[in-house]
Parts: C-alpha cells; sequence; structure tokens
C-alpha cells in the first residue's frame, strides 16, 4: 500500500490517530520506532531547523526537500505542513505534484495571506473566502493518486471568528478537500464545537503554550476529533534536552556515558541494511574471482 493509502486505512479505523510532530529526518525515524503509526512534518520547525523564525520565510522547495527526507526515512505516512501551498492557484497545483511524489501521504493548505504566520501567534491575515476555495479546487484536481490527502485549515477564528471558521472548513470540504483542520479554537467549548458544527473528519493542532486550551489527547478522541498532530512535540523535547545537556556540560566539563553504543545508534537509521547490502555486492565479485 502507498503511504496515502496506509493513512486513508488508519483514519478509518474506529478513534483518532496522533501524529506526533518532527522536522527532521531523526524525528521521523524516532516517532515510527516509538511505535507511532503516523508522523507529522511540522513547518514551524523546518524553519527554525534553518535559523529562521516561522514567517513564511522558507520556500516550497526547502520545506518539500525536508517533506521527502522524512517520508523516505520512515515507513509510517507522514502528513506535512504546505503552508499556503506558496502563492496562487497555479503554485498550488505544483506544490501537490512537489509533496505527492515525494512520497508525503498527506499536506493540509491553509488561507492565511503570504507570507503566513505561526497559527498560534497574532498578525495574521486572510486571504478571501473565494481565493482559499479556489485553492482547494485546484489542490483537489492536481492530486494524481485519489488516496493522496488534501486537509483544509483555516487561521479565520483568530481573525474574525469562529463562526467564519467553521463557514470555511464546510466549504473546504465542500470543494473536495478530505479532512478540515479549524486552527487555534480559544475555549474548550470552541475546541467542542468544531467536531459538531463540520460535516467532515477534524483535525486538532494540539500546541502546549499556545491559544488552544486542551493537553489530554483522549479528550480530543471523546470531542470526535479523528487526526491530532503534535507539530512542537519533539522540538520542544530537543530544546529542553539539548538546553539542560549544554548547561550541565557547562557546569560540570565533563562528558556523560553515552546510553547506547555509536553502532546501535547507526543501526536504528539503518546501518545493517546498508552494510548487508555492500556484503552482497562484494561477495558476488568474491564467487566469481
Amino acid at each position: 500500500m502507498s503511504p496515502a493509502h496506509t493513512l486513508r486505512h488508519l483514519l478509518d479505523e474506529p478513534g483518532m490517530l496522533v501524529a506526533p510532530g518532527a522536522y527532521d529526518a531523526i524525528g521521523a525515524r524516532l516517532i515510527e520506532q516509538a511505535g507511532f503509526k503516523a508522523a507529522y512534518m511540522t513547518g514551524a520547525g523546518t524553519s527554525l531547523a534553518r535559523g529562521y523564525p516561522d514567517l513564511g520565510l522558507l520556500t516550497m522547495r526547502e520545506m518539500v526537500d525536508n517533506a521527502e527526507a522524512m517520508a523516505r526515512s520512515c515507513a509510517i505516512p507522514l502528513i506535512a505542513d504546505a503552508d499556503t501551498g506558496f502563492g496562487n492557484e497555479l503554485n498550488v497545483t505544483r506544490c501537490v505534484t512537489e509533496y505527492e511524489t515525494r512520497g508525503v501521504a498527506a499536506i493540509h493548505l491553509e488561507d492565511q495571506v503570504m507570507p503566513k504566520r505561526c497559527g498560534h501567534t497574532d498578525g495574521k491575515e486572510l486571504v478571501s473566502r473565494q481565493e482559499f476555495i479556489a485553492k482547494i479546487r485546484a489542490a483537489v484536481a492536481a492530486r494524481q493518486n485519489p488516496d493522496f490527502m488534501l486537509i483544509a485549515r483555516t487561521d479565520a477564528r483568530a481573525v474574525v471568528g469562529m463562526q467564519e471558521a467553521i463557514w470555511r472548513a464546510n466549504a473546504a470540504l465542500d470543494a473536495g478537500a478530505d479532512m478540515a483542520f479549524v486552527e487555534a479554537p480559544q475555549t474548550l467549548d470552541e475546541v467542542a464545537q468544531v467536531p459538531k458544527s463540520v460535516h467532515g473528519p477534524c483535525l486538532l493542532n494540539v500546541v502546549p503554550g499556545g491559544r488552544t486550551p486542551i493537553s489530554n489527547l483522549q479528550d480530543a478522541k471523546d470531542l470526535g476529533y479523528k487526526l491530532a498532530i503534535l507539530p512542537g512535540f519533539m522540538l520542544m523535547a530537543s530544546i529542553d534536552s539539548g538546553d539542560a545537556a549544554l548547561a550541565a556540560l557547562q557546569t560540570s566539563m565533563s562528558v556523560p556515558a553515552a546510553k547506547q553504543p555509536i553502532a546501535e545508534l547507526f543501526r536504528r537509521f539503518g546501518a545493517d541494511q546498508w552494510d548487508a547490502l555492500r556484503a552482497r555486492f562484494l561477495d558476488a565479485v568474491t564467487a566469481q574471482g
């Protein structure tokens, strides 16, 4: 099965799929090895990993290249941030093609003005209803594999309120999107309102420290969400553990013992398979000579 087909199969199962977020291939592999069934590529983390804040400063190429590296590094489906589609309907058409051909299972496209901002910060601006829905239609028409999932994200809650956000989510589903993503509901009542008012499967973005006051994934499942993404989960864990390790090194000037041999670390990222491949070719030459 293709990653996209696998993702659809997972979402057809009862309950809610949880996709922890990562910003590189290491994170994607760790998510898979931890037993999760899907991973999410965070746009904010991708930007921060390249030295930029999440202000829409990365190009489509930078985002797609990172998604490709993450998708090929794990066997579980990858859901990826595709920002605004990087322009108008023509750019969205290319955007879908680029992500789809790189092995990504799903992307989400949003209705912010380009360049966009993090969904849990101030200063966001929206495109018109017409432009947003036109982009969704373009995305639907562009995909080659009908299993490739298109998630419509609206940031309308922060700009004009929940009523507009719900309208845009439903209009995007009517235009062919597979799932709705209402970004940053600001109260528990609003979190509960989304799956009740949107006539299709819904995604919840879980951002500790962000605008949405929910951290218990069981609560999200009980409310009827089908997919929960945690964009900053690996990012914050990496920063927190990095800060702690560097502070300890600065204080003690002592290097802690490794928790696993370096060879085992490499094995977790496929060293045995690559060694076996080389041995196969060398053995063939030896047999001939």
